[in-house]
């Protein structure tokens, strides 16, 4: 569970037990969403808050195993400071905030974390290529990307909230402020937090990387890529459901009348 980095051969992208990570991940989800869709606004906000402090708990073991095995100034390894931090800080935010804050914090768990948690599962470039099936950081890394999945589901499924248009400036808010973040710890410790200032080879981003040549245009396009795309995305496709449904509703009640 605990084992060094190259002490077991790694699990690797598209294998059998990624695929059974996967599937594991999926069926939890489903059970999870079974027992709690149907529950009230203030269940909900209860849920989010348990999960928030449980995440952040394991957050804290994840950190202090990578600082064991790497240096302080390798960031890359430990720094919770990539798109799919947004777990962690919306939840606080959700789960503790107020007014502005806390909108902006179910805002990113309603948006962002279902594009997240679904692109990582697939695609877990950060844990797998280097670590056993069911090495911690493995599991943690599914745990953890399989619960952003979960919230921004439940989260639009009760109607935790009603997502509207402008509530882009929230999603965009939080993203930017942890890019600018990023961008200093990378100036200083030479990192790539956030994937938005030097290369990240074997990933798609290589390609982006590769077109820009790197520099400014590139941690441009990254920065506005994540402070917009994911929001939209899902935002797009609520709607749309949304929309069937209301269509849905209407047929029935006009056969019924």
């Amino acid at each position: 569970m605990f084992s060094n980095i190259g002490e077991y051969e790694p699990c690797g992208i598209f294998t059998t037990d990624h695929f059974i990570l996967i599937g594991i991940t999926i069926i939890s989800i489903i059970i999870a969403l079974k027992f709690t869709s149907n529950k009230s606004k203030e269940k909900v906000h209860s849920i989010i808050k348990k999960i928030t402090i449980i995440m952040c708990i394991l957050e804290v073991v994840k950190i202090s195993f990578n600082l064991q095995q790497n240096s302080f100034r390798d960031v890359n390894t430990y720094m919770p400071l990539y798109y799919c931090s947004i777990l962690l800080y919306a939840g606080l935010l959700s789960s503790f905030g107020k007014g502005a804050l806390k909108r902006a914090g179910d805002v990113c768990l309603a948006t962002g974390s279902v594009i997240g948690g679904i692109v990582f599962i697939i695609y877990p470039s950060t844990s797998l290529p280097m670590y056993p099936a069911f090495h911690f950081l493995s599991i943690h890394s599914f745990l953890f990307h399989g619960t952003m999945i979960y919230l921004g589901i439940l989260i639009n499924k009760t109607q935790y909230i009603e997502l509207e248009q402008n509530d882009i400036k929230y999603f965009a808010s939080v993203i930017g402020i942890m890019s600018i973040v990023a961008l200093i710890i990378n100036k200083l410790f030479n990192g790539n937090l956030m994937f938005i200032s030097n290369n990240f080879p074997g990933t798609p981003i290589e390609i982006l990387y590769d077109i820009t040549n790197g520099g400014i245009m590139y941690t441009l396009i990254m920065v506005l890529a994540q402070m917009t795309l994911p929001f939209y995305i899902t935002y797009v496709i609520i709607k749309k459901i949304q929309s069937v449904r209301n269509l849905s509703e209407l047929k029935e009640q006009s056969s019924f009348n």
